[in-house]
């Protein structure tokens, strides 16, 4: 495949990179979206979606088929803490928003491609980017990769948006700036446990650890828990299954109750850990979304929101620069946008990834991060949907 050229081509077909494509080809743009992993594969994930998350997948016509798949509506938030105070919240309509869901990777983010493919987005997947092209005067023009199969694709692109994750190629490439770097970070084993009929996510916060319960497809919940990656070193080199027990020990009883009662269905798995970050995501020709841009730490389960957040962020200003606004301009209000929106999440989320709070602390830390949350909900609500459902 060579000479082809789109409009956008997308680097990444996880949730940030196949919303992005979405909304751009719905708006009329030519887009192609690369990935490369194979088709529906699973990932690395926390799976929750808050408020934001479920408003996006909403507006854009795809929670309907979220709900399809099996996943489970969340209607409550259950927070234990270390003084023995357990919280429940109920999940209030907002927004067109009844309910929260945490769909397995393997679910949205194939629900996510098709409604791309559904919109004209040009797919390939188990293709992988070697490098950039840049036109004469060093902007960036699209990208080179090869298939699985050792075809050659050379893809000409007014826009190429990195959306490849932590350790972006197109970041890399382009000499992407970190313009702030986190301090702190959460290490997590994870598995999945039997846990039907479950409807709420559980939350539990005890002595420099946490763990917590989100319900997801097929019956099962993504049981975890976290503390610092020097803990958790430490306690791996005991095994992964006597580190979990410890770490539910530390988290407190209710981690403990709960967890007992609930059937593993995986072995566990592990995260070591990475700080947050923020890179400057834009340049001639060139643009960053999702984690390739900005990632906090996982402890406060707001990844995938965010990336759709930001989808929507950037598409409405790919749309402005088709339109006429010079490109810097509108790729500067882009990140501008996005990091006024999460400079408090960032912020929080750092704080909380110490590990080092008491139960007053870490009630403090959770509601400003839901204050930031329903800045970013009503920031959204106030928008046009840059693609809407046909």
């Amino acid at each position: 495949m060579s000479g082809a050229g789109v409009d956008v081509v997308v680097v990444g077909g996880r949730v940030a990179g196949a919303s992005t494509a979405l909304l751009l080809a719905r708006a009329g743009l030519s887009v192609a979206l690369l990935d490369r992993g194979r088709r529906g594969s699973d990932t690395l994930s926390t799976h929750a979606l808050m408020r934001a998350g479920v408003l996006q997948l909403s507006r854009w016509g795809v929670l309907g088929d979220v709900v399809a798949a099996g996943t489970p509506a969340i209607r409550r938030t259950v927070f234990h803490h270390a003084d023995g105070e357990d919280l429940a919240v109920t999940i209030r309509p907002r927004a067109g928003v009844d309910a929260l869901y945490a769909p397995r990777r393997h679910v949205l983010d194939r629900l996510l491609v098709e409604a791309a493919e559904d919109a004209g987005v040009q797919v390939l997947h188990e293709t992988t980017v070697t490098s950039l092209r840049h036109d004469p005067t060093g902007r960036v023009a699209g990208v080179v990769a090869r298939t699985g199969s050792g075809v050659h694709v050379d893809l000409a692109a007014r826009l190429t948006v990195g959306a490849d994750g932590i350790r972006s190629r197109v970041a890399e490439q382009v000499g992407a700036t970190t313009t702030w770097r986190g301090r702190t970070a959460s290490a997590v084993l994870y598995r999945y446990v039997e846990d039907r009929g479950a409807d709420a996510y559980e939350w539990t916060y005890g002595a420099g650890a946490a763990a917590g319960i989100i319900p997801t497809n097929a019956g099962a919940s993504c049981l975890f828990v976290s503390t610092t990656p020097t803990r958790m070193r430490r306690l791996r080199r005991l095994g992964v299954d006597r580190a979990v027990s410890e770490l539910l020990v530390a988290a407190g009883p209710a981690a403990v109750e709960r967890a007992h009662e609930l059937r593993p269905l995986s072995p566990v798995r592990g995260w070591a850990g990475v700080p947050g970050f923020v890179r400057r995501s834009w340049g001639p020709g060139w643009a960053l979304v999702g984690d390739a841009g900005f990632f906090k730490d996982p402890i406060t389960s707001h990844g995938m929101t965010d990336a759709m957040r930001d989808a929507e962020l950037l598409a409405r200003q790919v749309l402005a620069a088709h339109g006429g606004v010079a490109e810097d301009v509108a790729l500067a209000d882009y990140q501008r946008t996005r990091d006024r929106l999460s400079r408090d999440l960032v912020a929080t989320t750092e704080r909380v990834a110490a590990y080092d709070w008491d139960a007053t602390g870490i009630r403090s830390l959770l509601h400003r991060l839901s204050a930031a949350m329903a800045d970013e909900v009503e920031h959204l609500e106030s928008l046009a949907p840059a693609g809407s459902a046909p």
